[in-house]
């Protein structure tokens, strides 16, 4: 790991290096961090899944360091029963680094907002994997299992984010 960023309140920051043992590296540190928040073990493993299979193509592609993000959305007392928010809550997110309130969920329901960056500016492509290939199921498994998810262009790179749903 090159270095962890923040792990304090309810986001986690890591960046690690562009080689095969940071995929490791990912696992276990948002492992902890999820152990450490309590959160539900079955979104844990979706959660760990889906970094170690992102990270994964991070490295494939790029040859600086990787970013791993995670946020725990809440909704806001002010909205409670209002159902869905309004805004595009990754917005804000994204200018500044962290909000300096805690993130509203959009859904109005606890989420886990979860962002991988890497240096390469392209956009990643989501493909059809034969029964056979050894590879191509990663962003399949994010389509899948994630609540929503997409990409985003930043100054010197590419992050991909998914957003899944949170018990209670």
């Amino acid at each position: 790991m090159i270095g962890v960023i923040d792990t304090e309140g309810d986001c986690a920051e890591w960046i690690f290096p562009a080689e095969p043992g940071s995929v490791r590296g990912a696992r276990h540190a948002v492992r902890d961090a999820l152990d450490h928040w309590g959160l539900d073990t079955a979104v844990g493993d979706t959660t760990v899944l889906l970094v170690s299979e992102l990270v994964t193509n991070a490295l494939r592609y790029a040859s600086g360091p990787i970013g791993v993000r995670l946020v725990q959305l809440r909704p806001h007392p002010a909205d409670a029963g209002r159902g869905e928010l309004t805004g595009d809550f990754t917005t804000d997110l994204r200018l500044g680094g962290r909000p300096s309130r805690p993130a509203i969920a959009p859904s109005g329901t606890p989420a886990l907002l979860v962002e991988v960056s890497d240096p390469f500016p392209e956009p990643p492509t989501e493909r059809t994997a034969g029964p056979e290939d050894e590879g191509g199921r990663g962003l399949q498994l994010v389509a899948c299992s994630a609540r929503r998810w997409g990409t985003r262009r930043g100054k010197s790179g590419k992050t991909v984010w998914f957003e899944l749903a949170l018990p209670g």
